[in-house]
């Protein structure tokens, strides 16, 4: 198995973030999808708090509350420095705001 370097970028957004009438996180698949990323995948967060310090956790008598979304994507670091524009601009046009962290990772595929 070869390992290549390559980028991670992770963005953290909350479940109820919509850009239009879908969420974020899926809009932000969509685009990766359209600028030919080589992929992406969203994981749901079960427990967290931010910068308000409010602890939001998936416990079932605690509905509606709005979990972190975790979209990540592995790519070249040219591909990921195109995204993060577009990026930029849908998440102005969402009037919410996220985080995203972005490293060097070694990254192969096993068949």
């Amino acid at each position: 198995m070869e390992l290549k370097n390559l980028e991670s970028l992770r963005i953290f957004v909350g479940e109820h973030v919509r850009f239009g009438h879908r969420p974020l996180y899926e809009e932000i698949v969509r685009e990766a999808r359209q600028l030919g990323m080589a992929g992406a995948t969203v994981m749901k967060g079960v427990l967290s708090y931010g910068h308000d310090l409010h602890i939001n956790t998936a416990k079932i008598v605690e509905f509606g509350l709005n979990l972190p979304m975790i979209v990540e994507l592995v790519d070249t670091t040219e591909n990921i420095d195109s995204f993060l524009p577009m990026l930029e601009r849908m998440v102005r046009d969402s009037a919410e705001r996220v985080m995203i962290t972005r490293e060097n990772v070694r990254s192969g595929i096993i068949e």
